[in-house]
């Protein structure tokens, strides 16, 4: 089963200093149909202005996943962790027991845009921890590249849940299938372009699919398409 959830239907939001897309409920958006995809919880598209940023707030019993797609994100917490990252790169904090921290534009003159994810533990009360990773851009032609997972190391950041994220480019006329087990979800997202779903499905700029029942997933590209993939309990 593959429901295709189109860019429009997201809850948009602009404060000025910061604009963007949830795709589950979140803030002042809240939805009792649409609160969570298996362990999956939050889907915000985010584009923070110059200088500006989330100030220091707690969270617990939360995997919150950072994905950089351009800009620079400062990141500081009450562990002592101070990063930056850009395009390539990746935070993951695991908040566990309890965790404060703040996110910022580490830019005064570009914006910054962030996909934020967050996901349910596969345990409570865990012990807080953050890490940043870096995947190589150029490796995500015509692939996935995983660059969050259970097992981590490497270019892939670690996770407390049973779950890939991967990221991977198309170009136009390049497909690739992704398999996995039974009993399993997919998440996907159009971040950029067009991509097909096993010839049935077309996902639009900013559209994603929550893809149930379904062990193989033919993609294809009718335009170059940047993507990300999510294989979730």
């Amino acid at each position: 089963m593959i429901n295709v959830i189109p860019s429009d239907s997201r809850s948009s939001f602009d404060r000025g200093w910061l604009r963007g897309n949830h795709s589950f409920s979140f803030g002042e958006y809240q939805d009792p149909e649409n609160t969570a995809f298996g362990p999956m919880r939050v889907a915000n598209d985010d584009v923070i202005a110059p200088g500006r940023g989330f100030g220091a707030h707690p969270h617990s019993d939360m995997e919150i996943v950072s994905i950089v797609l351009n800009g620079k994100l400062r990141h500081e917490d009450n562990l002592g962790n101070v990063a930056v990252t850009s395009f390539g790169g990746i935070q993951r904090m695991s908040a566990g027991s309890g965790m404060i921290h703040t996110e910022h534009n580490a830019s005064d003159s570009e914006e910054v845009r962030i996909l934020q994810l967050w996901f349910m533990p596969h345990t409570r009360g865990l012990e807080p921890s953050y890490e940043t990773t870096s995947f190589d851009p150029d490796a995500l032609a015509g692939a996935l590249v995983p660059v969050v997972s259970p097992e981590g190391g490497g270019r892939i950041a670690s996770i407390h849940q049973d779950m890939t994220i991967y990221l991977g480019r198309l170009d136009a006329g390049q497909t690739l299938t992704y398999e996995q087990a039974e009993d399993r979800r997919m998440y996907i997202f159009a971040i950029e372009g067009k991509i097909g779903l096993n010839g049935e499905y077309q996902l639009n700029e900013g559209d994603t699919a929550r893809v149930e029942q379904t062990t193989s997933m033919k993609l294809d590209a009718s335009q170059v398409a940047f993507y990300m993939l999510i294989d979730l309990p």
